[in-house]
């Protein structure tokens, strides 16, 4: 089903992109995901920059998804269990901006259930007394990582980065 024009594009910057990929990339009407950067300044950014802060850009995996099989909501949830949103610019030891909390959405019903979701979320009280600092923004221009970084963990074994 790839290239499919039913399914559709979700991105989300949760830490680490090697064990965010990891939490999507089996589950049923995910049809593909990729790790890269978005968000930024700078076109076309290597690791190495993104790593140093400097570039704007943050680590996030694009899911393609089929909305037949799994809804949107549905990677929402997905997406606040596989981190911690009250923790700004970090995930466990990883700091930077480079490693925010971030959903961009690719059209504005996307933009209303992610604002409805993190509200949500954040009067459950599921993470405390914490403030959700995820960032809800619109989509922008995606830069793929490399090669290495795609399916780290499937690739070399593991499934989380510190959260």
């Amino acid at each position: 089903m790839t290239g499919d024009e039913t399914c559709k594009t979700a991105t989300f910057g949760g830490g680490c992109f090697w064990g965010v990929e990891e939490s999507f990339r089996t589950v049923n009407g995910v049809v593909k995901t990729a790790v890269g950067y978005m968000g930024g300044s700078v076109k076309n950014p290597t690791y190495e920059q993104v790593c140093t802060g400097e570039t704007g850009h943050a680590e996030v995996v694009q899911v393609t998804y089929d909305p037949a099989k799994i809804s949107y909501q549905q990677l929402l949830d997905i997406f606040w269990s596989v981190h911690n949103p009250t923790q700004l610019n970090r995930q466990g030891p990883d700091i930077g901006t480079n490693y925010r909390s971030v959903i961009f959405y690719h059209d504005p019903e996307q933009g209303k259930i992610a604002r409805k979701s993190k509200n949500d979320v954040e009067t459950s009280g599921r993470f405390g007394f914490g403030k959700v600092v995820t960032q809800i923004q619109p989509a922008g221009e995606f830069y793929r990582a490399g090669e290495y970084h795609q399916q780290y963990f499937a690739k070399k074994g593991g499934g989380r980065c510190h959260i």
